[in-house]
């Protein structure tokens, strides 16, 4: 996302003028207070699964959009795996054009299609539309898709900052929407008639879903997989992933940016110096939402990021048919600069794990600046 540019400016300012910046930064709040979700009334809950149900066809046909030069890695990779792995819809990785799609902060794939040769396949259009984070969110090919697939009646579903896209469609006008803390206040300056509805994980208004951070496409494919195949198949998918319970329910006061978080994040920057590279190895087979929450993690220390590798050039098929694209042709990586995919426990717990491990290499508080850029409700439980 675009917080990694606004960082340096800040940091360029910083340089330029140390006392008003210190001034900036004293005047930002504090951390909030740890905040309780409150719960999901039922009757909005059979709402938002009542308007996620199909209406095209008995097996849907899940489109999720990407564009080439730069998409939001989780928002992209989670929900293909999550909804393959339910095997209750077919699921197409599409990009605007031709070639691999690259994902950040990491990760490269392959797609399965071109929009156009989405179209060509499915004239009548997907049943729903997944729309992640995108740099640029105005790329005019992927607005005028997904218009397009609106308009052929498609659900459509963005994760995260995948609002500011949706939202350039024109798609949001007049409805209730939210999306990633850090970006909402710039979404609603941009199109004020958008009805922002706080501590929720998602919101539907006609046939338009929005969620907040990136770490909410997992309830959010879960709530989709209810919807499409009952409660049963959504109860056995969750516990394969390690979910023990979701639903919509969010404490949206827990994630603002805040004086420890600004902090953390241009003290990691300027320690440039310490920067490391870690691997992870590409494994067929190995899950892809696993391989995306660790990789996604690493990569937002601003001390840090991830590279996959693997002996051959060749795109990696993971568990669910999503195809890598190593970063670096090589046999093996040092020992102390590893991580692994986590495929030894549920994917649920993968970013859980990750934030451990990154808060022992480089302290609590930048586990928090990353727990906070994924909109993570992370509380550092094994300080």
């Amino acid at each position: 996302m675009k917080l990694r540019l606004v960082v340096c400016g800040l940091l360029g300012v910083a340089v330029l003028s140390l006392a008003g910046f210190g001034a900036w930064i004293a005047m930002l709040p504090p951390k909030p207070a740890a905040a309780v979700a409150p719960p999901i009334p039922r009757d909005e809950a059979a709402a938002t699964l009542a308007a996620l149900k199909p209406g095209k066809r008995a097996r849907p046909v899940i489109a999720i959009i990407g564009i080439n030069n730069a998409t939001e890695v989780t928002d992209y990779l989670m929900p293909t795996g999550i909804l393959r792995r339910a095997d209750v819809a077919d699921v197409v990785a599409v990009a605007t054009k031709n070639g691999p799609v690259k994902l950040y902060p990491a990760l490269t794939v392959q797609p399965d299609a071109t929009a156009a040769e989405f179209d060509a396949r499915h004239p009548d259009g997907a049943d729903y539309v997944v729309v992640p984070a995108m740099e640029p969110e105005n790329d005019p090919a992927a607005l005028e898709w997904i218009r397009a697939q609106a308009a052929k009646g498609a659900t459509i579903i963005s994760v995260c900052a995948g609002a500011k896209v949706v939202s350039e469609t024109g798609l949001l006008d007049g409805k209730r929407a939210t999306t990633h803390w850090y970006y909402l206040d710039g979404m609603l300056e941009a199109h004020p008639t958008i009805r922002y509805v706080a501590n929720r994980r998602m919101v539907v208004d006609d046939r338009v879903a929005t969620t907040t951070g990136i770490t909410a496409s997992m309830p959010a494919m879960l709530t989709l997989i209810e919807a499409i195949a009952g409660r049963e198949k959504a109860e056995t998918v969750a516990r394969e992933l390690g979910v023990t319970h979701w639903d919509a329910r969010h404490a949206s006061e827990a994630f603002r940016f805040n004086r420890p978080f600004a902090v953390t994040v241009l003290g990691n920057v300027l320690a440039f110096w310490k920067r490391e590279e870690f691997g992870i190895k590409l494994m067929p087979g190995m899950d892809e939402v696993s391989l995306a929450l660790v990789a996604d993690a690493w990569s937002r220390t601003y001390r840090s990021e991830a590279l996959t590798f693997a002996a051959a050039a060749d795109p990696i098929t993971t568990r669910n048919g999503v195809r890598i694209i190593p970063d670096r042709v090589a046999a093996r990586w040092p020992a102390d600069q590893l991580l692994q995919g986590n495929d030894d426990q549920p994917p649920a717990q993968a970013l859980h794990h990750a934030l451990q491990q990154i808060m022992t290499r480089y302290g609590a508080r930048t586990a928090d600046a990353v727990a906070m850029q994924l909109e993570y409700p992370w509380n550092g439980s094994s300080r």
